[in-house]
Formats: C-alpha cells, structure tokens, sequence
C-alpha cells in the first residue's frame, strides 16, 4: 500500500504504490483515480482501505488537478466539491490532504512549529507556472516558518523524453529541470527542478523519489498510457493529545 509512510512532528504522510487495493488489471490494485475507466465501487474501495488504514477519522480533502499554479486554503470542513487547482494548505487537525499522479511529482510540506500541511501535484506545466512556489507562499501566508518538504515518486530525468524545443522552454524558467535521458535525447527533469525551486526558498528537502517509468510497483501514464492508475501522496495533521 505505501511507496513511503512516516510521522514528522504534528504529521503523518506517505506516498502510496499500486498494491493493496481492488482494482483488476490493468489497473490493478490501489488504483486512486478519480477519472477513467476503472470500476468506480472499485476506486470507492480503494480510497475506503486507504484512509481506514493511514487516517480513519479524518475528512479526505482533494483536487480536480488542472496543471496549474493555483493553491487553496483548506479551512473548515471540506466539502464534497472538488477545487480546480494543484496545491493545498492546511493548518488544523481532522483533515487528510491528497494529490494524484501516475509520471508527475507529488509533494508534501510540513511547518512542524507551526502545525502547517501543505499537498503539491506538479507536472512540466505546474512547474513552469510555479506551483511549488505558490504554495510555499501560501504556507507562509499561515504563519509558516521553517518548511520541510518531501518529494514523492515520478517519471525521472533519465525516461521523461520530450522535444528539444520543450526542454529549451521549460530550463528557461526552471534551469535546473534541463535533462537528458538515458539514451541521449532531450529531456525534463522534474525532481530537479523542484528541488532546485524548493532550495531556493529555504526549504528543506526528503527526496523519496522512485521512477514510474521504471518501477512496476508504481503507475505511470508514459509506460502504460490511458490504462494508467494513479498514486498519491497523503498528509494530515494528527489532533492534539
């Protein structure tokens, strides 16, 4: 069920992996989806079994994630309505954070002095819009201090080819994301750039990358296509004692 769990100060959070869950092939087990043409009662299932392990009484808050560089502020009860946007903060108890990707990079935050959370899902476009920035922002706008952040699985540098062009576009903006595959083409490099975004605001880095591409423990959109699941990365703020 999990690529990576562990507790951090006021926090839990976790990146999953594809086992564990309902799903038959080819999206099979803990497929997270919430589009294609999975069994629907299988993804409920699936979202079912993962809070029932990792958080039982927390409200799960997600996102219509849209490639972009828009956060949003979770305060109150979430509703059942899903924001169009990449990024989520949070700075009370009860509620678990969750971004979905199958080749991009989920990343989770944390303020442990401040009890602040935070949820990234950055692929090319949120990269160059600046996603991971805006939300460290908005972390800050709560009052966040020193912010940890962990950078969860994703399609590596070595395997994410794309056109020259493209790569020229994006290492303009993200110099740091300028890659090279494992056979000589051109390429993006995700996890690069981010750290090299998150370096630049101060924020401490845990790397617990895997390559999709390359791992069948993981989906991923490039080697499988549209019969592609998703993972997740989770994080919540555990209630006072």
């Amino acid at each position: 069920m999990y690529a990576f769990r562990t507790s951090f100060g006021p926090a839990d959070l976790c990146f999953t992996d594809r086992f564990g869950g309902v799903s038959r092939a080819p999206y099979d087990e803990l497929n997270l989806s919430i589009a294609g043409d999975d069994d629907q009662a299988a993804k409920a299932e699936n979202h079912r079994l993962l809070m029932a392990d990792f958080a039982p009484s927390d409200v799960l808050c997600d996102l219509y994630q849209v490639h972009g560089a828009d956060v949003v502020v979770v305060e109150g009860r979430p509703t059942s309505a899903r924001p169009h946007a990449d990024g989520m903060v949070c700075a009370q108890p009860g509620v678990t954070l969750i971004v979905r990707a199958a080749d991009c990079v989920p990343v989770l935050f944390l303020a442990p002095n401040q009890s602040v959370i935070g949820a990234v899902h950055a692929g090319r476009p949120g990269l160059v819009a600046g996603i991971v920035p805006a939300t460290v922002r908005s972390m800050r706008d709560l009052g966040a201090g020193k912010i940890q952040a962990w950078i969860g699985p994703h399609v590596c540098g070595r395997c994410y080819e794309v056109p020259a062009q493209m790569r020229a576009e994006v290492a303009a903006k993200v110099p740091a994301a300028y890659g090279e595959t494992s056979w000589g083409t051109p390429s993006v490099d995700l996890g690069a750039g981010i750290r090299a975004q998150l370096e630049d605001l101060g924020v401490s880095v845990h790397d617990q990358s895997q390559c999709t591409r390359e791992s069948t423990r993981l989906f991923s959109y490039r080697r499988d296509g549209e019969h592609a699941g998703r993972h997740a990365g989770l994080i919540r703020l555990r209630e006072a004692p």
